[in-house]
């Protein structure tokens, strides 16, 4: 399926892309030949193939959780523009 040049700028109109008229040439080629490849895929045949949104099994890596010691207050306050005991103090922002 070729793509002229006024699908193109429509195209780029609908995700608000400037593009002049030398990137309008080279998109249309790109797009065409993407859309030349969906159009190989569509003659696979897939009827007894059922539907599926993930093709491999799921799986998370997670690391254990370890408890650890936090750092020091004097250290987290340390750059703090105002504290007050062991905690930021920041202007109210509710009234």
């Amino acid at each position: 399926m070729k793509l002229s040049s006024e699908e193109v700028q429509h195209i780029s109109l609908l995700a608000r892309l400037g593009l002049d008229e030398a990137e309008i040439e080279r998109f249309k080629l790109q797009l065409s030949d993407i859309l030349e490849n969906f159009e190989v895929l569509k003659e696979v045949d897939t009827t007894d193939l059922p539907p599926t949104a993930q093709v491999i099994t799921l799986q998370n890596i997670l690391r254990p959780d370890e408890s650890k010691a936090s750092y020091p207050t004097k250290d987290i306050l340390a750059n703090a523009p105002q504290q007050a005991d062991s905690y930021f103090k920041i202007r109210a922002v509710l009234e």
